[in-house]
């Protein structure tokens, strides 16, 4: 399983073939992360707000993507979406793999939900607070689900990301065995080992 990181929370999944695309923003609505333009064979967005929601600007192939794709429901806020409004987590299936796109995730997870994601190859989680759960709660989330490979989203690093947001090194320092990549781009597979895997935007 192949897995592009576009900035923020946007990624590029690649398996058997197939991709798919979480979370494109719309221009200009990130600071620090350019243009997204990508064709996949199918984009999936967790909420409709325009830093997570520009399908418009994947490209699709037309194929029929067999991958699997279950969505749980949750929400921005941890005030029922009170503040925020809703937000889905997208697992994929792919390669005899799962993996978790958290979204905007803005609570801890609880009952089917967690049990739904617990044990996971991958995940995608944001760390920077505000909009979503900050780096605390994440680690305690990302425990909780205990998967194989966390990849943080959602930060502020250097001129990326929203200034109300946390840094990815207030997240990182709460983990063990963290490894950053000099790409945006890592390939998952059964005997990848336990790490929080930072990737380079950009390379």
């Amino acid at each position: 399983m192949r897995i592009q990181w576009h900035g923020h929370s946007c990624f590029q999944v690649t398996a058997e073939g197939y991709s798919v695309v979480f979370d494109p923003y719309e221009d200009g609505k990130v600071p620090g992360c350019g243009p997204v333009r990508l064709t996949a064979d199918a984009v999936y967005c967790s909420h409709e707000h325009n830093d997570h929601n520009a399908r418009g600007l994947v490209k699709l192939s037309g194929r029929d993507c067999p991958l699997k794709v279950e969505k749980i429901a949750s929400f921005h806020d941890d005030r029922g979406g009170a503040l925020r409004g809703p937000n889905t987590i997208h697992i994929l299936h792919g390669e005899g793999l799962r993996l978790v796109h958290l979204g905007d995730l803005g609570h801890e997870l609880t009952g089917p939900a967690l049990d739904a994601v617990k044990g996971a190859d991958c995940l995608l989680i944001p760390v920077g607070g505000y909009f979503t759960i900050d780096a605390a709660t994440a680690k305690r989330v990302a425990d909780s689900i205990g998967a194989r490979v966390v990849i943080p989203m959602h930060y502020r690093l250097g001129r990326m990301g929203f200034d109300v947001i946390g840094t990815l090194d207030e997240f990182t320092k709460l983990c063990g065995n963290v490894r950053t990549y000099g790409s945006n781009t890592i390939e998952l597979g059964a005997d990848t080992p336990a790490q929080t895997a930072v990737m380079t935007y950009g390379k």
